[in-house]
């Protein structure tokens, strides 16, 4: 039995980003392989040792205060030596500058890999004075990992660090989602129709939800967005604005009504115009349910998974009128979008599995031991 320990700043119940759905999705894979998978997270709850998320146990330490969207904790610093002396494999997900500072305060010496998430990108005063610890950490680890070619060939960071970086692409589990049942479509029937561009994510300054409102200016496209965040009235004040007025604003939803929303929808659509948005989990949702997509090329694993004209329509960012003219062509071509989220389907099978990168994780975990 490996053990592997992960470390990121959230995890659930506190936080439901892609970030954490990636470290769920591996420690769940990771249980069919001989992989017991312990997770470390901050949490304003406090203190809690030994929670179980699905399978996995979950050890989450208090936050004593967040300067730029970095939680910090004294108490992590325990926590993370008595589980560091318990795991194999130390997987720390990036970014996390706290996280790089406790790792050299525990003096780890174990084997360890990071999961490459993200550049930083807005924080650029943070950055500055972070890059010296950045810079430090990512060379003591012993392998980088990041989720798609795309996102290696543009992070200037990552072309510092070639030599050990390896591409393992995120993956989902379509088991791991409820199944809808009846009862939930034909509610969502009854409210928003069975045919509507779908958006699912946090309401943050890079999603590009302003630039997906202009879009549906002045059309009839019904559109349904689920989620929430710090920009959620601006978005709201902005749609009254422009009179739009085939628009639903969800907000937060169970996940048997996002699965029941994934089911009925016609296409997904991901207007992310910024490279903080370094992969696009529900693009990935999206071709797991078989829908056409819609995305920006951005530099990021969006055009990762989806390929323009084979599994849906690449726009330019921040162009609502290029965003308005994919939406028109989905909308007026039934077959096409059809075909289009078939591929995405059989683009999902061959590389976007949990089990494929669990299993592409394990390997690297059994060679980063037998160095």
């Amino acid at each position: 039995m490996l053990k592997v320990l992960h470390f990121y700043k959230t995890y659930y119940p506190d936080s439901f980003g892609g970030i954490e759905q990636v470290i769920f999705q591996l420690s769940e894979a990771g249980a069919c392989h001989q992989i017991e998978s312990t997770t470390l997270s901050l949490s304003t709850r406090g203190d809690f040792d030994n929670a179980r998320v699905g399978v996995h146990p979950a050890y989450y330490a208090a936050t004593d205060f967040e300067v730029a969207s970095t939680p910090f904790s004294i108490s992590a610093i325990r926590k993370f030596k008595e589980l560091v002396a318990q795991a194999d494999i130390i997987h720390y997900h990036f970014p996390y500058p706290y996280m790089d500072l406790v790792h050299f305060i525990a003096g780890v010496k174990k084997p360890t890999v990071v999961s490459y998430h993200s550049d930083i990108v807005k924080q650029k005063l943070a950055l500055k004075m972070y890059t010296p610890l950045m810079n430090k950490f990512l060379s003591s680890v012993d392998c980088i990992v990041a989720a798609s070619p795309n996102y290696v060939k543009t992070s200037p960071v990552l072309q510092k660090y070639l030599p050990k970086v390896r591409v393992i692409p995120y993956g989902l589990d379509k088991k791991s989602y409820p199944v809808a049942d009846e009862a939930h479509l034909e509610r969502w029937r009854q409210q928003v129709g069975d045919r509507f561009f779908l958006f699912v994510g946090a309401f943050r300054y890079y999603k590009g939800l302003h630039i997906l409102l202009e879009a549906v200016q002045g059309t009839d496209f019904p559109l349904v967005i689920i989620g929430a965040g710090p920009i959620e009235a601006e978005l709201k004040r902005q749609a009254q604005d422009l009179g739009l007025k085939n628009i639903h604003f969800l907000g937060a939803l169970p996940d048997e009504d996002k699965a029941a929303l994934l089911r009925l929808c016609y296409s997904v659509v991901f207007p992310s115009h910024l490279r903080s948005e370094a992969f696009g989990i529900t693009l990935l949702e999206g071709a797991m349910y078989g829908k056409s997509l819609i995305s920006s090329e951005i530099g990021t694993g969006t055009t990762y998974i989806n390929i323009d004209q084979e599994t849906g329509i690449v726009v330019p960012p921040s162009d609502p009128q290029a965003l308005r003219t994919a939406m028109t062509t989905l909308w007026q071509d039934p077959e096409l979008a059809q075909r289009y989220g078939e591929n995405a389907a059989k683009r999902f099978q061959t590389l976007f599995t949990s089990e494929r990168m669990a299993e592409s994780y394990i390997e690297l975990y059994r060679q980063l031991i037998a160095k």
